[in-house]
């Protein structure tokens, strides 16, 4: 039996002093958040009760507050042998708070309690929602607003007050006895908190240089020098050398230099007194028009030292051409929260795939009891929801995140009356969002995504014998169409007995009310690309399996293309991906398929190509096509790429230089990460490509690799850059550490930072990359 070795009992004195210093470092956290003395910080560094909320029988008061690093809650747990770390969650890890009955939780369990004292925290990642209900209104609104000022002034601070404030909050944890002192033992232990092996000799002879006092512990003063050897970026000090004086500082002059010559920036005489103004700490500096190390550093690690071009940030591209020109950020079976067969279902998921951008969300309607649809994943053991909590959440999210249109894709597999319900719901809760008629009487092609902001259309289908839907109705009540079911395509046994059971029919009897929804996305089978003698109607539109589509692309490529100027596709995954696994997007992005839908759910490679691709044009979920994929003159093929009109082949010059505070992979404390680092080109099929650094062992939190590599690039406009960093495990699979993934024309040039993401797309505070960045024209 293991010994559990108690702590001796501090004394009344001793809790007072450490209770001080507690308090102190909670203000000084305040202050390096801009919230010094601020009511509901204070309120949430004491705490509260709070009742949780599982179920409509699990209802238990449980003590919240927030840790003196004024980064993490602790939590009250009654569970026996719950670790410590996992009563904890990071304010980084919150995506959102919600006031009120505003989740599904809240919504069924806590309809008897005022809305006023209920609040939801939503996380980033896949975790639960934490649903809560506090004493009173008063307490509900100090921890909605103090948490939502913590959130925002997080996301406001620099890297380097970031950096300064993860170090220090880590500097407290290796401070074992509280006594404000580090030890050589509490150096090293701190050392692993922040993923860096270090031999004793070099931990010791960090140790002495900072210890002036030689009193074989590191206070104050010595602390400080000690952070700064730790932050050094000696990378970056030799670049600034060249451009500064002797006395360290670089004149404005040569700021301009630097900006033109290496950062490639075209504005470079009014951006270096803008970046001085704004980046400058040192006042002396900032009134002789110059900047200093850390000025220069900062300027690197903000916006305009980012990778990705800042202007790339706002909607720059023309939005005013037809709908079917642009790319258009789409969710498959969007209600799922994880796998197809026996996964739930829920309106969080189409919260989530809405905030990420998707203009296209799909909804799977069968008949529900009380006469009220539900959604789910036909013929599998997926949870149901009501088809009316659906549209409610996207009424409430469809233009959060951006104004410009979403599509909802019905998938209908109601009975008459169920169709007639859902017809009047979308009617009567999306009211004036609902598209119901042309915009400004076009009838012969698309409006554009500037015509159709802040409008919601459906895609489903329409009476075959009703008129066009754009030159108006006759008064057919209802009659049968061509059932498209895809949950039928599911490659599962289960579902393959329920379907046969069923006895599959290729028609639907089509209620008038749900027909008389769809305006401009008729959904028709594919019956071969147009006659140009019988052309078909713009309005009308096909949807194919991945395998169908990538067949067509093989094998027709030029004609897809041709197809996809007038028609919007969609594609949605293959039926054996039952564990919601998803297909590169990038091969049907290059003929020029629109609604190319994506398991948002799913993490991986696909998915991060997808946001990368999404995040240009302001991350508005809409990206124009290259010219060459709108020209109706066109004779691009991706799969036999020739000279023609699709841009001046690239080379492109990379060098990997540095990263800085990856995180730990493994939570163990004397795990640290051994970090590569692999670039990959994704594009047309001549341009697909990955190169990789050498791995650095035991060092997660300043690596260097100074490694170049070359990459030719014959179509810029479809090409993609991934950067995916890895902890190396020689008999395992190498483990996730974070990526980050752009179009290549939103690259910009010279020394840059990469700001790492999440496995599920969300940043790290702080872990980034050090490249150098060259772009040339191909001879």
């Amino acid at each position: 039996m293991q010994c559990i070795r108690r702590q001796p009992k501090r004394s009344v004195s001793q809790e007072n002093i450490l209770l001080e210093q507690s308090r102190r470092v909670a203000a000084l956290n305040g202050i390096r958040l801009g919230l010094k003395d601020d009511k509901d910080l204070k309120f949430l560094l004491k705490g509260s009760q709070l009742l949780k909320v599982k179920s409509s029988s699990w209802r238990k008061e449980r003590f919240y507050k927030l840790q003196e690093d004024c980064k993490t809650i602790w939590q009250e747990s009654k569970k026996v042998l719950r670790s410590p770390e996992s009563q904890i969650f990071s304010i980084e890890d919150i995506r959102d708070v919600r006031s009120g009955h505003k989740t599904e939780g809240m919504e069924k369990y806590a309809k008897d309690v005022p809305e006023y004292r209920c609040f939801s925290i939503i996380f980033k990642d896949q975790r639960k929602n934490l649903d809560l209900i506090a004493s009173s209104e008063d307490d509900a609104n100090h921890w909605i607003a103090g948490l939502g000022k913590i959130i925002a002034h997080s996301n406001s601070m620099n890297q380097k007050q970031k950096l300064q404030h993860w170090i220090h909050t880590c500097l407290r944890k290796a401070d074992k006895n509280k006594d404000n002192k580090m030890s050589l033992k509490e150096l090293k232990d701190f050392l692993k908190e922040v993923n860096i092996e270090v031999d004793d000799y070099h931990a010791k002879k960090i140790f002495q240089h900072c210890d002036k006092s030689k009193t074989e512990a590191l206070e104050d003063d010595e602390i400080e020098e000690f952070y700064k050897i730790l932050t050094e970026r000696k990378e970056i000090d030799s670049i600034f050398q060249v451009y500064s004086d002797p006395e360290g500082f670089m004149s404005c002059q040569n700021l301009v230099r630097f900006l033109y010559e290496i950062q490639q920036e075209e504005d470079a005489v009014v951006a270096a007194p803008a970046l001085i103004q704004r980046y400058e700490p040192n006042e002396r500096a900032k009134r002789g028009n110059a900047m200093t190390k850390d000025g220069f550093l900062m300027y690197l690690l903000s916006d305009e030292g980012n990778i990705f071009n800042p202007s790339h940030r706002k909607v720059y591209q023309d939005m005013t051409q037809p709908l079917s020109h642009y790319l258009v950020s789409s969710s498959h079976n969007t209600y799922l929260m994880e796998d197809q067969i026996t996964g739930p279902s829920s309106t969080e998921a189409y919260i989530r795939a809405l905030t990420k951008g998707c203009r296209c969300v799909e909804l799977d309607c069968w008949d529900g009891p009380n006469s009220e649809p539900v959604i789910y994943h036909g013929y599998t053991l997926t949870s149901k929801i009501l088809f009316s909590d659906v549209i409610k959440a996207i009424k409430n999210y469809a233009f959060k995140t951006s104004p410009y249109p979403v599509i909802i894709s019905l998938e209908n597999h109601c009975s008459v009356d169920q169709q007639k319900v859902m017809a009047q719901h979308m009617t009567t809760i999306l009211q004036d969002m609902l598209l119901v008629a042309p915009v400004d009487g076009n009838k012969s092609q698309f409006p554009s995504p500037e015509q159709l902001k802040g409008k919601v259309l459906v895609k489903g289908k329409k009476l075959s014998r009703q008129e066009d839907p754009i030159n108006g109705n006759n008064n057919l009540e209802a009659e049968d169409v061509s059932d498209e079911d895809e949950a039928a395509e599911i490659e599962d046994e289960s579902v393959k007995t329920k379907v046969e059971q069923k006895g599959k029919s290729d028609t639907l009897k089509l209620a008038k009310e749900l027909s008389d929804t769809v305006v401009y996305c008729k959904s028709v089978h594919f019956e071969g690309f147009d006659d140009p003698n019988h052309p078909r109607a713009f309005y009308e539109m096909s949807s194919f399996s991945e395998s169908k589509a990538l067949k067509l692309a093989q094998e027709s490529g030029t004609s897809f293309i041709h197809h996809n100027i007038r028609h919007l596709s969609r594609i949605y995954p293959a039926g054996w991906r039952t564990d919601s696994s998803n297909y590169s997007p990038v091969d049907l992005w290059n003929v020029g398929c629109q609604i190319v839908a994506l398991n948002f759910q799913t993490a991986g490679t696909e998915m991060d190509v997808y946001q990368g691709r999404f995040q240009d044009n302001g991350f508005s979920g809409y990206v124009l096509k290259p010219e060459f994929l709108r020209d109706e003159q066109t004779k691009f093929n991706p799969k036999s790429i020739t000279e023609g009109t699709w841009g001046t082949k690239k080379k492109l010059l990379l060098k990997i230089i540095s990263g800085q505070q990856l995180p730990k992979v493994n939570k163990s404390k004397n795990s640290i990460v051994d970090p590569k680092v692999t670039i990959e080109i994704h594009g047309v099929q001549q341009d697909n490509n990955k190169k990789q650094t050498k791995v650095i062992e035991n060092n997660g939190f300043n690596p260097n690799w100074n490694e170049e590599f070359t990459f030719d690039i014959e179509v810029p406009a479809l090409a993609l850059v991934r950067f995916v960093v890895e902890d190396f495990d020689m008999s395992t699979k190498n483990d996730f550490i974070g990526q980050y993934t752009l179009p290549f024309t939103s690259l910009k040039q010279g020394y840059r930072h990469i700001h790492l993401l999440t496995k599920n797309g969300d940043p790290y505070s702080s872990s980034t990359l050090f490249v150098y960045i060259n772009i040339q024209d191909c001879d």
